[in-house]
């Protein structure tokens, strides 16, 4: 699964490099390098109501998308905490998210990402990492990653409206798998528009969109303080990586 995330750029760099047409953002989010779930995050999606045209727009989004049958505002919450995340494999099927899927699909920014050490190698259980891209084309450096999302809108019984989002992962692949078993689904840039087409609604072409050949080609993963597993704490030294001392090292 992928819980917590970095993102450290503004909404004017984020505007430049996703080429976003139209900015539904008031204030600009402050650099996070703990985004943790139910907070306020950018998405890019298309602009909502001129969907006849390939426009995208920044919108900021609740983390976590809330169960359409929510009640009330406590019980929207809870339901967030359980979807941060959806699964590639089901994610059409999952009455939380499958209407999302089929015509409300969006792209999260971010600079990197947190992972835990759960499968069996030579990191200690729990260990957290930081993973990020690494590409050296000069064309895609300092490039942000491009999670897969979805996003709804949930009206609270006083009709005020309330947008989340969730990200979509996958089995992880190559040396991410001796981490974790989960990643977050990573689309390219020549696949963006299709992606956020929202007539696109065809069930098994938005799933092979998810499929890509070498999804963990251009990332890097080092481990990290375990600060990062408090939400308080906050800073570039969350992605320092650190020294991890015998037996508990990957080479």
């Amino acid at each position: 699964m992928c819980g917590r995330y970095a993102l450290v750029k503004s909404a004017g760099e984020l505007i430049e490099e996703f080429e976003i047409t139209t900015n539904r953002v008031s204030n600009s989010l402050p650099a996070d390098w703990n985004i943790a779930p139910t907070r306020e995050i950018y998405v890019i999606r298309s602009v909502v109501g001129n969907e006849s045209t390939k426009e995208r727009e920044l919108a900021t989004l609740s983390w976590g998308l809330i169960a359409p049958w929510s009640k009330d505002r406590s019980e929207a919450v809870r339901s967030q905490s359980q979807a941060i995340n959806a699964r590639s494999e089901s994610v059409h099927e999952k009455p939380t998210f499958r209407s999302a899927f089929k015509s409300r699909r969006c792209l999260i920014p971010a600079t990197g990402y947190y992972e835990w050490a759960t499968e069996l190698g030579k990191y200690e259980s729990k260990q957290p990492f930081y993973i990020h891209s690494t590409d050296t084309n000069s064309k895609n450096e300092n490039r942000s990653l491009a999670f897969a999302g979805i996003y709804d809108c949930w009206i609270d019984p006083s009709g005020e409206r309330f947008e989340s989002a969730a990200i979509i992962t996958r089995p992880a692949v190559d040396f991410l798998a001796t981490i974790h078993n989960r990643m977050p689904t990573f689309l390219p840039q020549d696949l963006w528009d299709t992606w956020l087409d929202p007539k696109l609604n065809s069930v098994e072409d938005i799933r092979a969109l998810m499929e890509i050949s070498d999804p963990a080609r251009g990332l890097s993963a080092h481990p990290v303080s375990t600060r990062v597993n408090a939400v308080r704490n906050n800073g570039a030294d969350l992605i320092t990586e650190i020294d991890v001392s015998e037996p508990n090292t990957l080479f």
